[in-house]
């Protein structure tokens, strides 16, 4: 199984270059002023320009208004629009139209409990990503290294392809796909040097340890 890897929070284009080189199939970038990865929407428009027919470029946003998710579409063309709020599944159709990008839906997990919702969303979103629920009292709803109980992911089928997020970096990637197999992953913190400033080698060594068998 080959396993498509995301890698999120990019913010110059030095990084994003070392994800494309890397054969990353997503990249994610960050509209979101509260995170140490927002960038400006005409940096995010640069960057997907770069990215362009190279990979799925991933906008990730809080629950933006219409307002800028229309700025967003118009500019940065994106492919997928990944939802990371509190956003209903009514309100990802609008997300939808307003900008013309496909669905990712964020989805916090730290029990069993937390896949109660995941039916809500496998007709509605393009793709799943299940994510480590932050630590109370977090100014973020992902990006902060939480991880979670990875065997609650074991045996699991979703009728979404879906992504494994939180916490993730290349000592503990291949172990996280072992156990959940997950066919697709996400990576933001685990690739940094610092909040916010990824490093080349750590990306090349992510990707790496995802694709050993």
């Amino acid at each position: 199984m080959t396993v498509q890897v995301k890698i999120c929070g990019l913010s110059t284009p030095e990084a994003l270059d070392a994800a494309l080189d890397n054969g990353a199939a997503y990249l994610g970038l960050v509209s979101f002023p509260k995170s140490p990865r927002h960038v400006s929407l005409e940096a995010m428009a640069a960057l997907a320009d770069r990215a362009r027919g190279r990979a799925k470029v991933v906008v990730v946003t809080v629950d933006a208004d219409d307002a800028l998710l229309t700025r967003i579409g118009a500019s940065v063309r994106p492919d997928l629009i990944q939802l990371h709020g509190h956003e209903t599944p009514d309100r990802a159709e609008a997300v939808r139209r307003l900008t013309g990008a496909g669905i990712i839906k964020a989805l916090a997990v730290s029990g069993p409990d937390d896949f109660a919702t995941v039916g809500d969303w496998e007709a509605g979103a393009d793709h799943l990503l299940f994510d480590a629920r932050p630590p109370a009292g977090s100014a973020l709803p992902g990006g902060v290294g939480a991880v979670f109980d990875w065997s609650l992911m074991a045996g699991r089928r979703f009728a979404r392809p879906w992504f494994l997020a939180g916490g993730l970096a290349p000592e503990n990637a291949a172990e996280a796909v072992r156990i959940t197999g997950a066919p697709m992953v996400d990576v933001s913190s685990g690739v940094e040097s610092a909040p916010g400033v990824k490093d080349a080698g750590r990306i090349a060594a992510f990707l790496d340890a995802v694709r050993r068998p």
